[in-house]
């Protein structure tokens, strides 16, 4: 079984309310969540919008394991319209800020390292690559394995970092979510020029055709208080007004 489960979440932003969300999000919910639920932040990241949804902001929750998700929700699911009654103010904040998303319950690959890990090692990265990647059903732990044997290796010549794969839970394993890290946007850039028929990424290119595997990658830059970017946990230090951003 794993150690961490997450919760992927895709959510979709009210206008220009993005950096209010994000802070919305990491600094004022963030410690609570350490402290009632046990709930680590894995990131928050901004969709660079001229990649994908927009503006759209993607979150990840990492909980020990599904003992762990399973008391995150007896946890919140106590209120009135099923929500956590200590937290109605922040939900109506979240509410303005919001209008609504899509969440993924995903495991992690056995090689993926959780949070702590990560930031111990300054895996954060300049930008992302953030994809979700579809193939029939029950090919999901094929594609996964091929992920690290293929994927990994010839990212990796290029300077790109494999951060984490994840295979989406309570459904037909047809699903996976992949994230990359590039130190720099050159690096991001000639990825990219790689990924034609004899290119770098070639191999991997070819892997994932052979699977019929569907995907779309999109880009994403970490919010200011996320751990890849800052090392450690939100904190409630870090709280300012919303109004003032």
């Amino acid at each position: 079984m794993p150690e961490k489960v997450y919760i992927h979440e895709q959510i979709d932003v009210i206008g220009h309310n993005r950096a209010k969300y994000v802070h919305h999000m990491t600094a004022n919910w963030c410690p609570i969540a350490r402290e009632e639920r046990n709930q680590l932040c894995y990131g928050v990241w901004s969709v660079v919008g001229s990649t994908g949804a927009w503006p759209q902001v993607v979150n990840m929750w990492e909980l020990d394991g599904w003992e762990g998700l399973e008391a995150n929700f007896a946890h919140e699911l106590v209120g009135s319209g099923a929500q956590d009654p200590s937290l109605v103010a922040w939900w109506a904040e979240a509410a303005s800020l919001r209008r609504g998303g899509f969440d993924r319950i995903v495991v992690p690959e056995p090689w993926s390292r959780p949070i702590d890990e990560l930031c111990a090692a300054g895996a954060g990265g300049a930008v992302y690559a953030h994809e979700i990647i579809r193939v029939a059903p029950g090919r999901a732990p094929v594609l996964l394995r091929g992920l690290y044997e293929v994927g990994r290796v010839r990212a990796a010549d290029l300077g790109v970092a494999l951060l984490g794969g994840f295979r989406v839970a309570m459904a037909d394993d047809a699903e996976a979510v992949v994230l990359w890290s590039f130190p720099d946007w050159p690096t991001w850039r000639r990825y990219e020029q790689e990924w034609h028929h004899g290119g770098a990424m070639g191999p991997w290119r070819s892997a994932l055709i052979d699977i019929n595997a569907q995907f779309h990658r999109e880009l994403l830059v970490d919010a200011p208080l996320a751990p890849l970017r800052t090392g450690r946990q939100p904190q409630i230090t870090d709280r300012v007004p919303l109004d003032q951003l």
